[in-house]
């Protein structure tokens, strides 16, 4: 009886021994396999970044290496309508047909302009409105009329110049892509674009870059326009949406027709906003860019600040008066507001500061003095200026800021009295 007693506890104790180690060679090779996958995930992340890095430098050389200085010739290979008509798209190809540097998603070229029965050359700005290709650039220009309450002024002069006197075949004067408004492409964070009217180009070559590169971050798309007959680029931003599930568009009509359909047109009637932004989206995380009449520009700045998000992750493009004037608050003492005199010494020139004009510029082309200028919005760096004595003080935010000793006339006003060489 002994020895069976033995031997049962013997066949017991074998099994549960036998057990226990294919137990434990169980969670041996499981915790081996799980800890092969989190290194295999480990090194395809590792892979992934390492790519991401090489194809940033590439980009960068390539750009470094294909860009140029001064202007070069570019021919306008297509000019197409969009919309009504109010806007022409314009594509441009290089004249010496050499490839094109990859320019960062946002940024616009500079144009010097000859017009008609000008000596002088005009200098403007324009978005560039698609994603970075070889061998064209586009830019999609509005014409802009008469403001509203001064209909007897004339129509905008560069705007009027590719729409009324430039075709297929002509030749224009350009920089190389610039300007500090851009997408970073190399991360996935989540991003809200916004454009209204012809300001949704920089967004829109956003938008593309995002496709073209295949990329699955979270996109939404945010566009204001009248109506149908002024929604630009339409039938492109419907198509982007059924073909990229992680594109999201709102389309907002402020003033739709009898033939706009909500839903099939657009999706929310009135103004872009904030207040529609919180029912869209499920938090403020997002990276935002925008541009857009100064309307909407002044009140987005406003509103994303008071829900909460944080200046490092509002990104905006200004032309011209459409400048979003981030002023000091409290403005310091007596600042823009005293008796300042500001001498133009090329002019021979020396005049009261008068702060209801506006910028230096401004002020400058008011007495007649005409001063190089192209964004008028502290991007482009065309209207430089030196100081020669004096400080200025600026009403708005550079792209970047002037080496000391000189300013950017068109976001600066008098700190003192002040000689520019002018």
């Amino acid at each position: 009886m002994q020895d069976l007693f033995q031997v049962s506890a013997f066949v017991w104790f074998t099994a549960a021994t036998a057990v226990y180690v294919v137990v434990l060679t169980y969670n041996n090779l499981r915790a081996s396999a799980q800890l092969a996958r989190t290194s295999l995930l480990e090194r395809e992340e590792l892979r992934a970044r390492t790519a991401e890095i090489m194809a940033r430098i590439q980009s960068e050389q390539e750009r470094t290496e294909l860009s140029w200085n001064g202007f070069r010739k570019f021919e306008i290979a297509e000019k197409q309508p969009e919309a009504d008509g109010s806007i022409f798209s314009f594509y441009l190809k290089p004249h010496d047909s050499r490839p094109l540097p990859p320019f960062r998603p946002g940024q616009f070229l500079t144009f010097r302009l000859h017009l008609p029965d000008e000596t002088k050359p005009l200098i403007r700005c324009y978005s560039l409105s698609d994603s970075p290709k070889t061998d064209y650039y586009r830019v999609s220009i509005k014409k802009v009329p008469p403001p509203r309450d001064k209909p007897e002024l004339p129509p905008g002069r560069s705007s009027s110049f590719f729409h009324d006197h430039l075709e297929k075949g002509d030749i224009l004067d350009v920089k190389a892509p610039s300007g500090h408004f851009f997408l970073d492409t190399s991360v996935q964070t989540p991003i809200v674009l916004i454009g209204g009217g012809v300001g949704l180009t920089p967004v829109l070559s956003m938008l593309n870059a995002v496709v073209d590169s295949a990329s699955k971050r979270e996109v939404w798309f945010f566009l204001g326009v009248r109506n149908s007959i002024e929604h630009p680029m339409k039938e492109h931003l419907e198509s982007l949406a059924r073909e990229n599930e992680n594109l999201h568009l709102c389309i907002c009509y402020s003033n739709p027709t009898e033939n706009c359909v909500e839903g099939r047109d657009y999706q929310h009637g009135g103004h872009v906003g904030v207040d529609l932004m919180k029912e869209r989206l499920k938090s403020n995380n997002y990276e935002f860019y925008f541009c857009g009449p100064p309307p909407m520009m002044n009140a987005l700045d406003e509103q994303l600040k008071a829900w909460g998000v944080p200046d490092e992750r509002i990104n905006y493009e200004a032309f011209g008066p459409a400048t979003v004037k981030r002023l000091k608050e409290p403005q310091e003492p007596g600042s823009a507001q005293q008796a300042f005199t500001v001498t133009f010494t090329k002019s021979e020139k020396s005049v009261a500061w008068d702060p209801e004009v506006g910028s230096l510029l401004d002020f400058a082309e008011d007495q007649g003095i005409a001063i190089d200028s192209g964004c008028r919005a502290g991007n482009c760096g065309t209207c430089l200026t030196a100081i020669q004595s004096g400080e200025v003080e600026y009403v708005g935010t550079p792209g970047e800021m002037p080496e000391r000793g000189s300013c950017l006339v068109c976001l600066s006003v008098p700190k003192s009295d002040l000689k520019l060489d002018a």
